[in-house]
C-alpha cells in the first residue's frame, strides 16, 4: 500500500525543482511519484511512495540547502 507524506519545504521556484527532480525521481523510484505545491505559503512537497520513508526525504533536502519538516 502507498503512503502519501506531506511536507512543508523552503523550495520556491521552478529552477529549485529542477534541481531537485532528479534527486527525488531516483529516490523515490518507479513506485511512487511526488510533486511540489509552490502556490501554497509552505511550499508543499508530497510523496506517494510504498518504500521511501519522511527521513530520508527530509535529509534528501536538507543536504541540497532547504529547508523539509514532515507535516502530521
Amino acid at each position: 500500500m502507498k503512503t502519501i507524506l506531506v511536507f512543508k519545504t523552503s523550495v520556491w521556484g521552478e529552477s529549485q525543482v529542477r534541481q531537485l527532480r532528479p534527486l527525488l525521481n531516483q529516490l523515490v523510484n518507479k513506485d511512487g511519484c511526488w510533486n511540489f505545491d509552490l502556490e501554497d505559503c509552505d511550499n508543499i512537497l508530497r510523496v506517494e511512495t510504498q518504500a521511501v520513508q519522511a527521513p530520508s526525504i527530509a535529509s534528501l533536502l536538507h543536504s541540497n540547502g532547504f529547508h523539509c519538516e514532515e507535516l502530521h
